[in-house]
Formats: C-alpha cells, sequence, structure tokens
C-alpha cells in the first residue's frame, strides 16, 4: 500500500479527531482541558510516530 501525502494527512487527522472527540464525549475532562492540553501533545505525539515510522520505512526498503 502506497500513502502519498493526502492520504497519510487524511489518516493522521481523522486517528487525531477520533481521539479527541471521544474525550470530549466522555465526562472524564473538561472540553478546555480537552482542547488545550490533550490535542497538541496528541498532534506532536503522531508527528513524532509518524517521523520515526517513515524513517524505519526507509530503513527496512533499503534491504539492509
Amino acid at each position: 500500500m502506497e500513502f502519498d501525502l493526502p492520504t497519510t494527512a487524511a489518516a493522521f487527522i481523522a486517528v487525531i479527531a477520533i481521539g479527541v472527540g471521544g474525550l470530549i464525549a466522555a465526562p472524564m475532562m473538561t472540553t478546555n482541558t480537552v482542547l488545550m492540553m490533550v490535542a497538541p501533545s496528541m498532534i506532536v505525539f503522531g508527528l513524532l510516530m509518524l517521523g520515526i515510522g517513515i524513517k524505519h520505512g526507509e530503513y527496512r526498503g533499503t534491504g539492509r
């Protein structure tokens, strides 16, 4: 399966939106807390994992 930039961005946004939406719907935290603290940390963590995943895929793709 080949991921180009629009597909990767759509999947990234969908995963973050589902997580944030679930936390907003659940009565665990206030909406302000979710949007100001949890959502930015989810985005940063997601970007870090995306970068590590891309580099790992490049490493595996070289056949070393």
